[in-house]
């Protein structure tokens, strides 16, 4: 039985990218190697970094002022990495708190300077996004997360703010059109919409760095890696090339805005049902609802482990909410089919219907 995919990550891939991945794990491109056995300084892996680079600049519409690097240590080693080549030791950085993932980067970027927390939504368990704050002028950068994906909120519309931005986007990268341009850092692991688990994906405007006395250690040094281009260790071959079909499919498909045009079918195809049936408990405010997690509780708390058991029995994977807030969350990435939602919808239905 084919399963109905709600993990928030790692998460569902395209049909067509675990058929590609698999084959070339036997045989890439008919080298007679697996691609598990390449070199990473061969032409065949630089072929697919220059496509996999090219394709996130395309599709970001980003020119030469930007530079891509594919980094380990996926997207909570930036909470540390950012500071570390952006922060001085006396100088400030703002941050928002909408979430688990903003209040763990605060927590680094405070190891490394100052931090302005200008807004938090802690006060409702983070059930909003708080979008009047003041950042200090003296601020050398705003951190926020773009999709919180424990929470299940999402911000709509860029922070206003002249501060250059820093975007946690690991959760709804690729996954409509955005204001790509208008921001200074960008950084998302790749297992949601842009691939498997094991690279950190990190876009960066070059006029953000160099300007820094902290000693670096070479490996964390951003300018380090832009002018190795993201050789200077062992790159994580497998998962850059996943990534790689993983955005080529993004753009035969049609691009972002197809992108968005489903995420939003799907979504409101959920939260309509969601909002129908008064056995269930939103746990957002409407006009923040994430596109890809879809958060929620059963009004009577003790329901909620049948309802797990009827998703299994049913095939659906990854409703049980995040384990610091509990209750129930459907992840709806790119390669979800609306098909999926529509299982899950009818399933919420009858076992509302059950208890009626």
């Amino acid at each position: 039985m084919k399963m109905h995919n709600f993990n928030s990550g790692p998460s569902i891939l395209p049909a067509t990218v675990l058929e590609q991945a698999a084959a070339a794990i036997i045989n890439y491109n008919n080298t007679g190697l697996s691609l598990l056995e390449i070199g990473h300084r061969a032409k065949w892996f630089e072929e697919i970094l220059h496509e996999a680079i090219g394709l996130i600049k395309e599709l970001m519409e980003l020119g030469t002022e930007y530079e891509v690097l594919f980094l380990h240590g996926g997207a909570s080693t930036q909470f540390m990495q950012v500071p570390m080549n952006l922060l001085d030791t006396n100088d400030t950085a703002a941050y928002i708190d909408n979430g688990i993932w903003g209040t763990k980067a605060i927590k680094e970027a405070k190891l490394f300077g100052n931090v302005a927390v200008v807004s938090s939504t802690k006060d409702k368990n983070h059930s909003y996004i708080a979008k009047d704050f003041t950042v200090p002028a003296n601020a050398k950068y705003l951190h926020f997360t773009t999709n919180n994906t424990v929470e299940g909120t999402e911000w709509h519309q860029l922070p206003a703010t002249d501060i250059p931005l820093v975007a946690d986007m690991s959760s709804d990268i690729f996954s409509r059109p955005f204001a790509y341009n208008q921001l200074g850092v960008i950084y998302a692991g790749a297992q949601k919409n842009m691939g498997a688990a094991g690279v950190n994906l990190l876009v960066i405007r070059k006029d953000m760095l160099g300007k820094i006395s902290r000693p670096i250690p070479a490996i964390m040094d951003y300018q380090n890696h832009i002018e190795a281009g993201s050789l200077l260790n062992t790159p994580p071959v497998f998962a850059v090339y996943v990534a790689m079909l993983t955005l080529r499919w993004i753009k035969q498909e049609g691009s972002l805005a197809v992108m968005e045009q489903r995420a939003k079918e799907r979504a409101n195809l959920f939260y309509n049902t969601l909002d129908a049936l008064p056995f269930y408990t939103p746990i957002v405010a409407k006009e923040d609802r994430s596109l890809m997690n879809a958060t929620f509780a059963i009004t009577d708390a003790t329901l909620e482990k049948e309802f797990l058991d009827l998703c299994k029995e049913n095939g659906m994977v990854g409703v049980k909410g995040h384990r610091s807030v509990g209750g129930l969350r459907v992840s709806m990435y790119n390669a979800l089919p609306l098909s999926s939602v529509e299982a899950i919808c009818d399933l919420m239905k009858a076992f509302a219907a059950k208890y009626a």
